[in-house]
This record gives structure tokens, C-alpha cells and sequence, in this order.
């Protein structure tokens, strides 16, 4: 973990950084003992004391020789940019979401995977407004649950594939043997198609991961009819009895009865 880059994510100085991790460690402090202990000139300390002290970051007190500090403790100071930051979040949405439309215009946007295909499936998915076609990991059920849940109290139509071991317990469901989503790459992917007119389809695979979102109708309605082929089979598989299975490949059979044994 780089602390200095991980406290400079959150809008602190190089020097600000610096002189925080240095309070930490050894407080009560001067300005002349933190540009010893932080490494930096002393000529830049109080500038960076200055600038922490408006941010709320540093204690400081007046002694007759030399002014002291003292760091803001760790979770205070978190609670408190966190808190900054929600209010700037909720102060700039409104004006941004006025800016922004919508529009069906057939590219292929790519992004990569992970925290930001999260975010914005969640905001498809809360943007349902009959339909939502859903495969899903473990975690990122786990990460989406909420938003699926929410839109299924909207009245919005669930059908999920699922490819772990966790359940849901809205729409229709189906879960996908294990060796079945090895074979079709789908261990570590996500589909979210809504209201048949936007698909998110993610995956951890390759360099980094990526992300593929389109509005692209012919895509939309292939992974759209995926969802609904693989909903649709489960159903079928589940209520066959012995007899039929057993006309099935051997290699087939495995499968079949594997999907039957979820789904009972």
C-alpha cells in the first residue's frame, strides 16, 4: 500500500502526505522537527501545515517557543473527507445529470472491468424500467443485489443466470454448472441487459480485464436472447423425467442433470 499516493488520490500535496505520515508516527511536533522527519525543506512545511490545518487534517496549539501539531486521528479525518466528498457528489449531480442524455447510437464502448463496470451496471439496472437480463458471479451479485432488488419492487421483469453458488430470490432464476460456465467462459462474467435496449457485458479475463457496453440493437438482442435461451432450457431440463435424460449423450447427460439438480 502507497500511503502517499493513496492520501494524494484524496486531493493531499506530495508535501501534505508527507507531513501527515510524519505526525502520525511523532507527535507532538514543530514545523522544524516534521521537514527533518518528513524529508522535505523547511521553507515547504509550513506551507503544507497551512494547507492541512484548512483542511482539517492537523491540531496545532500555541506554546510560548514554538507552535505545536498533531494529527487529526486517522478515522476522523476519513469520516471527514468522506463526508466532503458525498456533499460535493450530491451538489454536482444535479447539474451534470441535466447535461446528459441518453442515446442510442450503436457503438462499442470499451472500458476496463472491475469497480467501474460495477458502477455502471448499477446505474442501468436502476434505470430498469420492465426488463432486466442478468448473468451473474458470485460477487458481483453480491455487489448488485440491492439494485436487483430494488427494480423487482419496481414491477421491473427479472431473469437471472447465475453462475456461482449464491441465490437470489426475485425473478426467475437459473444456475449454470460449473463445468458448463468453464466451458463457456462465463466463470467471471458479467451481462446486464436492460429493457432490450442497452447491454454491459464484463469480464476479468485477458490484460486488466474489459468492459464492452453498446446500445448496438443486434448485440442487445443476441445477449438478451442468450439470457433467455438459457432461462428458457433450465426450465425445460428441470421437469424432464429420468426416461428422457437418458436417451441424452453421456457428456450431455452429466450436463442436463446437473442443471435439473440446481433448479429442483
Amino acid at each position: 500500500m502507497d500511503l502517499i499516493s493513496d492520501l494524494g488520490a484524496l486531493g493531499f500535496t506530495e508535501y501534505e502526505a508527507k507531513v501527515y505520515l510524519a505526525l502520525l508516527a511523532n507527535y507532538p511536533a514543530t514545523g522544524y522537527q516534521l521537514s527533518k522527519q518528513a524529508g522535505i525543506p523547511r521553507s515547504m512545511v509550513y506551507e503544507a501545515l497551512g494547507r492541512l490545518d484548512a483542511r482539517g487534517a492537523v491540531l496545532k496549539t500555541e506554546e510560548p517557543k514554538a507552535t505545536l501539531y498533531r494529527p487529526m486521528p486517522p478515522r476522523a479525518l476519513l469520516d471527514h473527507v468522506a463526508d466532503q466528498h458525498r456533499r460535493r457528489i450530491e451538489a454536482l449531480r444535479p447539474g451534470l445529470e441535466q447535461l446528459y442524455t441518453a442515446r442510442t447510437e450503436g457503438y462499442l464502448w470499451t472500458f476496463e472491468s472491475g469497480e467501474r463496470a460495477l458502477s455502471y451496471a448499477r446505474d442501468m439496472i436502476a434505470g430498469a424500467r420492465s426488463e432486466l437480463m442478468l448473468v451473474l458471479t458470485d460477487p458481483n451479485l453480491d455487489a448488485l443485489r440491492g439494485a436487483i432488488q430494488d427494480a423487482a419492487a419496481r414491477g421491473v421483469r427479472i431473469g437471472a443466470l447465475l453462475t456461482g453458488t449464491n441465490s437470489l430470490d426475485v425473478g426467475e432464476v437459473a444456475y449454470h454448472p460449473t463445468r458448463e460456465s468453464q466451458l463457456h467462459k462465463l466463470e467471471d462474467t458479467l451481462v446486464v441487459v436492460v429493457d432490450e435496449r442497452e447491454v454491459l457485458i464484463a469480464s476479468a479475463q485477458g490484460v486488466a480485464g474489459a468492459a464492452t457496453v453498446t446500445t448496438n440493437s443486434n448485440l442487445v438482442q443476441i445477449s438478451r436472447q442468450f439470457v433467455w435461451m438459457e432461462l428458457f432450457t433450465h426450465r425445460i431440463f428441470s421437469k424432464l423425467g429420468r426416461d428422457a435424460l437418458a436417451a441424452l449423450d453421456p457428456a450431455d447427460l452429466a450436463i442436463f442433470e446437473a442443471v435439473a439438480g440446481r433448479s429442483r
